[in-house]
């Protein structure tokens, strides 16, 4: 049964339902630690549930939560990972590669931060993304089979992948234009999965809106490259620790979206600066980046609100 795990500057919590949380007793102050310490988040569900606990239930209203994923950790991403954002970026589904790419920790924010979008930005866009929170060590040669990827995995959380667009694009530079602090939301829950849910991945709905206009609405049906390829191409090369934050990708609707292909072939002609200010002059007519003041609202859950990651809400401000 899953378990919802939120956390304070000071304290972690675990949900007892969508309205109330109770604390748990721990020394733990990263997710590593707290990962390592299940058994004490377990018991303090048991106790709120059996009407043993010291500690009366918060209402989870009142409560400041940050990220439930501390930072420093490993934050990896993977590229194009939908269909509709394959296609929307003007490839092939069916010939993308699996490919990924990292961000720093010090881009991760609480479910409820502002957005801040750097003076020197113009271009900012939203990317929902399913979280994997690594809970077992996966070390370089590892081998990751159907059999055992879900051991690797403690849990899921809602992400963001904020992307100042116009640094990602003239650079081919995701490492700088998703790495500004603030550009990965998390929460506002870690939620710990067993085995079985884990299988119930694909029925994940992952709807992203902004100023309460749906931009993006997908299920894992619409995933490429599942976690379990995922984890077997990274155990090549990449290391991850307990702890650690995966990116499985973003379904289709960011701001962002290949021009058509006459006009893509017309300015492959063109040198690179000319070709990216034309680009960028004619995104200016986009009204779908983010603006001063918009409020994001991401959701993640099953159709029938059993796998429930919560609700994130975020403000952009433009620094």
């Amino acid at each position: 049964m899953s378990i919802s795990v939120l956390r304070t500057a000071d304290s972690w919590w675990v949900a007892l339902d969508e309205h109330r949380a109770v604390p748990v007793d721990t020394t733990a102050t990263t997710t590593a630690e707290l990962l390592d310490d299940e058994v004490t988040v377990h018991m303090a569900l048991s106790a709120a549930r059996s009407g043993t606990l010291s500690a009366e239930p918060r209402s989870i209203a009142e409560l400041p939560l940050v990220s439930p994923v501390t930072a420093p950790c490993r934050v990896v991403a993977q590229m194009t990972n939908f269909v509709s954002h394959v296609r929307d970026s003007g490839m092939d589904p069916r010939t993308v590669p699996l490919t990924f790419f990292r961000k720093t920790s010090g881009s991760i924010s609480g479910p409820f931060d502002e957005i801040v979008r750097p003076a020197h930005v113009r271009f900012l866009d939203y990317e929902i993304e399913l979280g994997l929170v690594i809970g077992r060590p996966l070390g370089v040669g590892a081998t990751v089979t159907a059999a055992n990827w879900k051991d690797h995995v403690a849990g899921l959380v809602i992400t963001n992948d904020v992307s100042a667009r116009d640094v990602q694009l003239p650079k081919t530079q995701f490492y700088e234009a998703k790495s500004y602090p603030t550009f990965t939301p998390v929460g506002p829950a870690l939620v710990l999965l067993d085995a079985d849910e884990l299988d119930r991945l694909a029925e994940l709905e992952l709807v992203l809106k902004v100023n309460g206009e749906i931009r993006q609405d997908s299920d894992l049906t619409d995933m490429i490259y599942h976690p379990l390829r995922a984890l077997q191409e990274l155990s090549r090369f990449q290391a991850l620790a307990t702890g650690d934050l995966v990116l499985t990708g973003t379904p289709g609707g960011t701001a962002l979206k290949a021009p058509p292909k006459p006009v893509a072939l017309i300015a492959a002609l063109l040198p690179p600066a000319v070709r990216w200010k034309a680009f960028f002059n004619s995104q200016a007519k986009n009204q779908d980046y983010l603006h001063d003041g918009d409020v994001l609202e991401l959701s993640i859950r099953t159709p029938d609100g059993a796998i429930d990651l919560g609700t994130q809400q975020n403000k952009v401000r433009f620094a």
